[in-house]
């Protein structure tokens, strides 16, 4: 079982760097970063959608939900004023070569919520785990290049890009095995708090960073739609799943 978890957890890191070298080695236009960036979303929010809402609801386990969800946005916001004054101060100081770092912990927790799901999905039986990497891989491939598009604005080296892809896929192997070793174990209540936690930090990745990310650019209907794209693919392997 444990052989099996971390084979397809490379699957998703290694999807994760093909997304990001795509952007690195294609220099792409303001339109596709902004189809990227809504296809991200629709998928992050696909994942919320079908593979971690159900399972919140269906336990009936109110407390730990709030305490769960609350702490998430509790966390994502410390992290967004913190990453803005970050910011701030690097562009005071004329810093062409500040980090977008908002966006990158979000998706950092974001990654290890899906490795964490991945570890899960194996607990739950091998053909659940099995899709759910394949899912997964679609959905951080479109990270990885929104990972390299939003850092595209600051003067960062390609090597430096390449080792923020490494790290986030890292957190992402690092979730798949907590998943499987230690959160199939767990309690339902304390799994319930996790989860929770994961819905908040999630919801906040799309609708605070993802989303305002896509809409700096001018938006056509056909990268609006592109969020819609995200979400069906996701929505359908789910229940194919």
């Amino acid at each position: 079982m444990f052989s099996e978890v971390f084979l397809y957890a490379l699957i998703p890191v290694i999807s994760i760097l093909i997304g990001g070298m795509t952007g690195l080695f294609r220099k792409p236009s303001g339109a596709f970063r902004s189809s990227v960036l809504h296809f991200a979303a629709g998928v992050v929010f696909s994942v919320v959608a079908v593979e971690l809402l159900p399972d919140v609801i269906k336990e009936h386990k109110p407390v730990e939900v709030g305490i769960g969800f609350g702490l998430g946005i509790a966390t994502m916001l410390l992290i967004k004023y913190f990453a803005e004054k970050y910011e701030s101060k690097s562009e005071g100081n004329s810093n062409t070569n500040a980090l977008p770092m908002g966006l990158l912990v979000a998706l950092g927790i974001d990654m290890v919520i899906d490795g964490l799901l991945l570890g899960v999905g194996f607990a739950a039986g091998n053909t659940e785990g099995i899709l759910l990497s394949v899912a997964l891989a679609f959905e951080v491939y479109s990270l990885g290049l929104a990972v390299v598009l939003a850092c595209s604005k600051s003067n960062i080296s390609k090597q430096k890009n390449l080792l923020i892809l490494f790290i986030l896929g890292l957190t992402f192997f690092v979730g798949a095995v907590l998943g499987i070793t230690l959160l199939s174990s767990l309690s339902q209540e304390m799994l319930e708090l996790v989860l929770s936690f994961g819905l908040a930090a999630l919801l906040f990745l799309v609708t605070e960073e993802l989303l305002m990310e896509a809409h700096e650019e001018k938006e056509t209907l056909l990268q609006t739609s592109m969020f819609f794209v995200g979400f069906l693919i996701f929505l359908l392997v789910g229940m194919v799943a």
